[in-house]
């Protein structure tokens, strides 16, 4: 039985020398809940764990960021590595592709000079590749360039109408139009080749040369009123293929040159035409012409014969003093009728119209003039 005990003691101290020292913080701790206990803290400043002694706080500068713990830089220059053989790559196979691909549809072609081959850039190899064209090609009919060189002689085949730019700097230029009105011009100026309507008037221009209207095959109307023409040459306006109407109004004209047949109206009043400024049969072929008007010229005579188109003939204030019965009508023929000829002007003549009924029979409407 006292065997028993000793063996029980030593077995009670074995156990306490084996168990944790108890430290007055622990103590503290497990008296929390009695209120007879003032519980501080910070009572024992040594048996307190400072979790922040020994460790440095960092110092970050201002306007700089901290390193990101988590990416190894050395990750950085491998993704850039990457990227930069990626593009070599698609560089080369794009280089590499594109002989395979077709010509574009429509090449830009290069010239390099004159005989020598030109080069051909496509949209997507300029600045990168050229392509030498080397194939030689034969010029049409009427080209110009060097058979075999493949590039237009651009000094024959380019032509850059010039002639009309000085005049546009001292007239009005619309379009096809020039305006030269009131300029006191001498004489006519150079015009363009698209000229299609030219107006001179009140100005001092004395002659008209063939020269002036040379090559003008676009221009369809002539003004030059007022001016003090005295002569025109017989071919300045017989050339123009596209002429439609011509006004030579109010100047010393005594000649009325040929024209040409696709006349529509010619206004060549207050002139000085006389009984041999119209040529025989004038305006015979001009089966186009419309307006007529020959006011004012000391004319003797009605120049026959009309074109049926004809829709006015002023030549009041004249000299004519007689009309034939196959001026307006034809004799032969009772039932013919003249219908489009609606405005014939007469006054001013010393011609009494009572005297020849049978010379306008034909006419919708009775001449203006003189009835006693």
């Amino acid at each position: 039985m006292v065997t028993l005990r000793l063996m029980w003691g030593l077995l009670v101290l074995c156990v306490v020398a084996a168990s944790p020292r108890r430290y007055a913080r622990q103590a503290e701790l497990d008296n929390y809940g009695n209120n007879n206990v003032d519980l501080d803290l910070n009572e024992d400043g040594d048996d307190v764990y400072d979790y922040y002694n020994g460790i440095d706080e960092p110092q970050i500068e201002i306007g700089t960021l901290s390193p990101d713990e988590d990416i190894d830089p050395s990750h950085h220059a491998s993704l850039e590595e990457e990227e930069e053989e990626e593009v070599e790559h698609e560089k080369r196979r794009t280089v590499e592709g594109r002989e395979d691909k077709e010509l574009p549809i429509k090449p830009q072609l290069i010239p390099s000079g004159f005989g020598e081959s030109g080069t051909l850039m496509g949209p997507s190899a300029q600045g990168e590749e050229e392509i030498l064209l080397t194939t030689p090609t034969t010029p049409l009919e009427g080209a110009g360039g060097d058979i075999g060189s493949g590039i237009p002689d651009t000094d024959k085949d380019i032509e850059t109408d010039t002639t009309g730019m000085a005049t546009c700097m001292l007239c009005t230029c619309l379009v096809g139009s020039v305006y030269c009105d009131d300029l006191k011009l001498d004489r006519v100026p150079p015009l363009s080749k698209e000229t299609t309507h030219f107006y001179a008037r009140y100005n001092k221009i004395a002659g008209i040369s063939k020269s002036d209207f040379a090559n003008l095959n676009k221009l369809k109307r002539i003004d030059l009123t007022s001016n003090g023409i005295s002569r025109i040459e017989d071919d300045a306006f017989f050339g123009l293929p596209a002429l439609e109407e011509l006004i030579l109004r109010e100047n010393s004209i005594r000649q009325l040159p040929a024209l040409a047949p696709s006349m529509t109206l010619i206004d060549a009043s207050h002139n000085q035409l006389g009984s041999t400024g119209i040529q025989r049969e004038a305006f015979k072929d001009m089966s186009g012409l419309l307006y007529l008007y020959l006011t004012d010229n000391n004319i003797d005579h009605i120049p026959v014969p009309l074109p049926d188109s004809l829709r006015s003939l002023h030549l009041q204030n004249n000299n004519i003093q007689m009309i034939h019965e196959d001026t307006f009508c034809n004799p032969h023929d009772l039932n013919y009728i003249r219908n489009s000829l609606e405005d014939v002007r007469l006054d001013g003549n010393p011609i009494n119209l009572s005297r020849t009924p049978q010379a306008y029979i034909c006419l919708p409407r009775i001449p203006v003039g003189a009835l006693i």
